[in-house]
């Protein structure tokens, strides 16, 4: 019998085939935001038009801009937009730009409900042994337009990389989950097509150990199935022809989709957990992660789910295959990487990783039982 429980979190709404800076004023009106402040792609904001865009539609409701949130969400910057969004009176935070500065706005949230204005004060509100500390909920909510598909908009989770020892931490709490998520496609198009491609794959990963989990249930396959069957067939067109805008607008709907068993508290595996390791220890790009990681995760995990993963090849259109291998060849197909080599990850390193992927929230809950490091470096080999 299936047990579980399913949170319907706090955000109010997903507004998607519609233009940023439309549908942001949109969300302001509704909220009654008076300070609204931007945490922005710098890329974005200097490169293009479409931060002014946005900021000349937001009028006197613009708060200030904050534009230097690097990869991998690093506490000193975290620190640097909570101070200036403290400084500037904001009553929302509106993000527009990958999952970094998705995540450090739900960081920014936690600092300015909790007076932390230090990046040691991140320790008081980190999660500590998979338990969130007693914090004060966020009253500075924010509203995302994301320009990667890596799925942290429907999430209320971040991770934040602390710089002294190259562990991305986790910080928690109910109300960090956007308010509202705008899916723009046309805005995505100024992505690199490295970034949308292999963050796609973080989407795809999403699915794939949702589905594959020990404790999955209906619910949240069906999301994950449909997902991944949108991503599939997206990403493809997308690598195709950039400029697909109905394409690109499957794979964020894909990526919305991808996020239903982590809602549906399906946890994931070793493939996120051991992401986290090379994303915060080794600067290896969050989507790249899963590139690598993930085939090599589903071949060391199929002895304990093979049924399981005769659903993901289903759902990618490879019925009767093996999972591992259809996903290896998709993601080589897109172009991506496919080794530890490739993102310049040595086995010198596989010690020291498969201690720290030990101590992720993943790792103890993939599918099949991980007894120890040794295992972890069972499945680095894999990838190497």
């Amino acid at each position: 019998m299936h047990k579980g429980r399913v949170v319907f979190g706090a955000m109010d709404e997903v507004v998607f085939g519609r233009h940023a800076a439309e549908a942001i004023v949109e969300q302001l009106d509704r909220l009654g935001a008076r300070r609204a402040f931007l945490m922005v792609s710098g890329t974005l904001n200097r490169e293009t038009s479409e931060i002014g865009n946005i900021r000349q539609a937001m009028g006197a409701r613009w708060a200030g801009t904050f534009d230097r949130m690097p990869a991998h969400t690093p506490r000193a910057a975290v620190i640097a937009a909570a101070n200036q969004a403290r400084e500037a009176k904001a009553d929302l935070i509106v993000t527009v730009g990958g999952g970094s500065i998705t995540d450090g706005a739900k960081a920014v949230q936690l600092c300015l409900a909790n007076d932390v204005s230090t990046v040691e004060g991140i320790d008081g509100i980190r999660v500590r042994g998979g338990e969130e500390p007693p914090i004060r909920a966020p009253a500075v909510r924010q509203i995302s337009v994301p320009t990667t598909i890596a799925g942290g908009e429907f999430s209320h989770i971040a991770g934040v990389t602390d710089e002294r020892t190259h562990v991305k931490q986790m910080l928690r709490h109910g109300l960090t989950i956007p308010r509202a998520t705008i899916l723009d496609p046309w805005l995505s198009v100024h992505t690199p097509e490295w970034l949308f491609l292999s963050t796609g794959i973080r989407a795809v990963d999403h699915c794939v150990e949702g589905i594959c989990a020990r404790e999955a249930h209906p619910w949240a396959d069906a999301q994950a199935m449909k997902g991944l069957a949108m991503l599939t067939q997206g990403l493809r067109r997308v690598k195709a022809d950039g400029n697909d805008i109905e394409a690109r607008l499957d794979c964020q709907i894909g990526t919305w989709l991808s996020m239903a068993p982590l809602s549906g508290g399906v946890p994931m595996g070793a493939s996120h957990g051991i992401g986290y390791v090379l994303g915060g220890g080794y600067n290896v790009p969050h989507g790249y992660t899963s590139c690598v990681m993930l085939p090599a995760v589903m071949r060391w995990n199929k002895s304990a789910n093979a049924e399981r993963q005769a659903l993901v090849a289903e759902a990618m259109g490879q019925s009767g295959k093996d999972a591992g291998d259809v996903l290896d060849a998709f993601i080589r197909g897109l172009g991506m990487p496919r080794s530890l080599q490739d993102v310049r990850v040595g086995p010198e390193h596989f010690d020291a990783i498969a201690e720290q992927a030990m101590r992720t929230p993943w790792v103890p809950r993939n599918p099949r039982k991980i007894d120890g490091p040794a295992q972890v470096r069972e499945i680095l080999l894999m990838a190497a």
